[in-house]
């Protein structure tokens, strides 16, 4: 994938940068309850997976913040120019498998994308990939709906954005709700780059209100 390195001596953070990465653990992160409907009913209208649906707005979201394709590497920050990724797959006997997806293409064509790349996941196991360093690390939690969640991390230099969600819930006035969580290693990301998130992927959930 292409990046570029930023200039430290310019950036603008540096104070930040040096702080956080001295932390034993330098996650920040939030949930907050989505509203999903337009997404969701896209999919059930057009026959398509809601987990990939979701995953392509998310995605999307997150792409166009550069501080979530920023990366930790060698002490320095690099800068991807977009990042895929790479989501967890269940298996039949309730393990599961890493899965790459890539997103900046027609979404007929991501779905197909999605499948075909789902159907050889299993044969990778949880090996990552190559170029695991560029990726989103996606994960879902179906079963429950949830309000806060506590993720696992390598720390050091790992500084890979993990985007969770979980189970939605139709409120009174007949919206599906469902908690979305992002972390992020707080050396390259602040609670604005959280918030511009979350109004990302708004906008990108009622892209499919104009599709349905």
């Amino acid at each position: 994938m292409n990046y570029r390195t930023l200039d430290m001596a310019h950036y603008t953070r540096r104070a930040h940068f040096d702080y956080f990465r001295t932390l034993p653990y330098p996650y920040v992160g939030t949930t907050v309850s989505v509203d999903v409907t337009d997404a969701l009913e896209y999919a059930k209208q057009n026959n398509r997976s809601f987990y990939l649906t979701f995953l392509h707005a998310a995605a999307l979201a997150s792409d166009s913040i550069p501080e979530l394709r920023q990366r930790i590497h060698s002490g320095q920050i690099i800068e991807y120019t977009e990042c895929p990724t790479s989501h967890v797959e269940l298996l039949q006997d309730s393990t599961y498998c890493y899965c790459t997806l890539y997103h900046h293409m027609d979404l007929n064509d991501y779905y197909s994308h999605a499948e075909e790349a789902r159907k050889h996941c299993a044969d990778h196991g949880i090996t990552e990939d190559p170029d695991s360093e560029c990726m989103y690390f996606i994960s879902a939690l179906p079963w429950l709906h949830y309000n806060a969640l506590i993720q696992p991390v390598a720390g050091g230099e790992e500084s890979n954005p993990r985007i969770t969600w979980g189970k939605y819930q139709v409120d009174a006035a007949g919206r599906a709700i469902m908690p979305v969580s992002i972390l992020a290693h707080h050396a390259l990301v602040d609670g604005i780059q959280l918030g511009q998130f979350y109004t990302n992927l708004d906008f990108e959930i009622q892209k499919y209100k104009t599709l349905i």
